[in-house]
């Protein structure tokens, strides 16, 4: 893509406000009906952090949505994301946008089988290695879906989260096993143009044909 960096920001800054004016979200369930919520994060000396990070506060906001504004070198996309849904997962991500942990790093798989299709990102070395030096605890309730747009976290096993997430840009026939943080609610187009790009993996499971770079993330 020829378009500059400030060129994909400003067209992010447009995208927000369009959302901020027509886009509307069926209310969440009260899950938390307490304004605030304690986390645990673990430090994990065997998997040290990636990129210079503190854990985060153990005390995260329970209630309301914040959105999550992304560029990449295929375009702009936003994710709102539910604080009561995931307080400490949102919390959390939230956390590692203000400490620039997902700047400039690179989204090592995509998918597009009959049975996952989706971009994992999060991952600062490589697929699955290269996290915040911490896990936490899942948010599930076991009756998690994940339709086209779900933005939700990674792991490798319950309680691992980190700073892996992943989004679904057609569907995923997995386990309800996975944290889900919130939706896109501008982009997905952008995730049209990564897929049709293409994935070097017969199986379509694997490193995108042209590298997926996250340039910018910030939260409001």
């Amino acid at each position: 893509m020829k378009r500059s960096l400030t060129a994909l920001i400003a067209a992010t800054l447009v995208a927000s406000t369009l959302v901020a004016t027509t886009a509307t979200a069926a209310p969440a369930p009260a899950r938390h009906p307490k304004p605030v919520v304690k986390c645990k994060f673990t430090p994990t000396p065997e998997n040290p952090a990636a990129k210079p990070v503190r854990l985060p506060s153990p005390v995260a906001r329970a209630k309301g949505t914040v959105d999550v504004y992304f560029v990449t070198n295929y375009g702009p996309f936003v994710v709102r994301m539910d604080r009561t849904n995931a307080p400490c997962g949102v919390h959390n991500f939230v956390h590692l946008v203000k400490s620039r942990f997902y700047d400039f790093t690179q989204c090592f798989r995509l998918t597009n089988s009959a049975r996952l299709g989706v971009l994992q990102c999060g991952d600062i070395y490589r697929q699955e290695e290269g996290g915040p030096g911490y896990k936490f605890p899942d948010e599930v309730s076991g009756q998690e879906t994940y339709p086209r747009g779900t933005v939700a976290y990674g792991n490798q096993g319950p309680g691992t989260n980190g700073s892996e997430f992943f989004v679904v840009h057609s569907f995923a026939n997995i386990a309800p096993n996975y944290t889900v943080l919130g939706q896109v609610v501008a982009g997905m187009s952008t995730f049209d143009r990564m897929v049709a790009a293409g994935i070097a993996d017969p199986d379509q499971d694997g490193p995108p044909v042209r590298p997926i770079r996250i340039y910018k993330v910030w939260a409001r």
